[in-house]
């Protein structure tokens, strides 16, 4: 058994290892969610399980671009404000409508957007170029100025041709993709299932958010902010509790929520302190320890393992670690189940505004908004950088890397940033 020296001495003797080495342990084993076959508009925000390609040209006939005549560009020769070019205008096509005639030498027909060209006719002439006439009782149009051959004219498969891909797997499902979907008549399209998710909060200090302040507690909202991120990256959180520093308490809701979830989270505890719960659950846990130190700040503690094959993420307890820790491996875990193929935040350079000269030993990633001034991409620090602070979260669409060293980065300098996947 061991003591209490023992137990201390595990808990402090971590190896810290690097960023991208902490995601590729993670995602070495991210599982493919499974699919389900979902109706259109229910499958809105979710990502795709298959491949998909265009099971016909798009527009599948020719068609005009704009309200104007359909015509034959030979006819136009020549044409100009003083000789415009006389034509009979044999017929109307208006949109979802098929041309009964064909368009003959001399001859144009009154067409509306979207409507089937006729045959014989190459070339739509917008109405702003031409004028009315009649000329023995009989409709005219004289249109002023040569126009080229096809122009406002759309061919078969000049947008997408038949068996072009259209979407791969892991494709977010919004509004511009559905448009194409419903396009090609697909009601149905077949997406990965919503990753479930447990998200446990842990310390005895915590309130309900519904609760009145006491002296040595706060609301919880770790809980929040998490169910929040987890529903960002197309998961849903189906179990949850707030744990206390027993280590028994944790032991068994994760053991009781592991077989029906298909991710944990827990907040808080993975410290080092006496009742850092969460640090004994990781170092006993059945499972693959995948490791207990990320050489990063905030949140260097972050505690990711796998037990029956399910990933549990052991993020820190201050919102602001929290939430970098969640940005940087929990939500790459989320997308990479749902098939996407680079889950994780790009990464741009830009030019620090202000001077950020706090250094250390780990490179720390600091919550930053991003802004183009005269052609040039800035990036600057929001609010206080300490972990334990929540309120910066809410105006960051970016996390700056400062790297290790003494001196931190100077205004003006080239930084490296992470672009969060931010809806503002």
């Amino acid at each position: 058994m061991l003591g209490r020296k023992d137990v201390l001495h595990l808990k402090w003797n971590r190896q810290a290892i690097d960023v991208v080495e902490a995601q590729n342990r993670i995602q070495s084993h991210v599982r493919l969610q499974k699919s389900e076959d979902l109706a259109l508009l229910r499958a809105f925000g979710r990502r795709l399980a298959e491949d998909m390609a265009a099971p016909h040209d798009m527009p599948h006939f020719v068609r005009s671009g704009m309200d104007g005549f359909a015509v034959r560009s030979e006819d136009l020769r020549g044409a100009g404000a003083r000789r415009p070019a006389l034509l009979e205008v044999v017929q109307t096509i208006s949109c979802g409508t098929v041309p009964t005639l064909p368009i003959r030498s001399g001859q144009a027909a009154r067409i509306m957007t979207g409507a089937p060209l006729p045959d014989g006719a190459d070339t739509v002439v917008m109405f702003e170029m031409t004028e009315d006439r009649e000329l023995g009782g009989r409709p005219f149009v004289a249109v002023k100025k040569e126009v080229e051959r096809g122009k406002n004219v759309s061919l078969i498969g000049e947008e997408i041709k038949r068996s072009e891909p259209l979407f791969g797997i892991g494709t977010r499902i919004n509004a511009g993709e559905v448009s194409l979907l419903a396009a090609f008549g697909h009601e149905r399209v077949r997406v990965f299932a919503k990753p479930r998710v447990a998200v446990f909060t842990t310390g005895s200090e915590l309130l309900d958010i519904g609760s009145p302040l006491q002296p040595g507690k706060i609301r919880n909202s770790n809980f929040y902010l998490l169910s929040s991120l987890v529903q960002e990256a197309g998961g849903e959180v189906v179990r949850s509790a707030v744990l206390s520093d027993r280590i028994e308490q944790a032991k068994r809701a994760i053991d009781q929520a592991i077989g029906e979830v298909d991710l944990i989270i827990t907040s808080g505890g993975v410290s080092v302190g006496d009742y850092d719960v969460m640090a004994d659950f990781f170092r006993d846990m059945p499972g693959t320890l995948l490791f207990n130190k990320v050489a990063m700040r905030p949140g260097s503690v972050t505690t990711v393992g796998v037990s029956q094959n399910k990933l549990l993420f052991g993020l820190s307890g201050n919102p602001g670690a929290c939430f970098v820790g969640f940005e940087l491996f929990v939500r790459p875990a989320l997308l990479a189940m749902q098939g996407k193929k680079d889950p994780y935040p790009p990464k741009f350079r830009a030019h620090l505004h202000g001077d950020f000269t706090k250094g250390n030993v780990f490179t720390r990633f600091v919550r930053g908004r991003s802004f183009i001034r005269e052609g040039r991409a800035f990036v600057e620090p929001v609010g206080r950088e300490q972990s334990s602070v929540s309120v910066s979260i809410k105006d960051s669409d970016c996390l700056i890397l400062i790297p290790p060293g003494r001196r931190g980065k100077q205004d003006g300098e080239l930084v490296e940033a992470l672009k969060l996947d931010v809806i503002r």
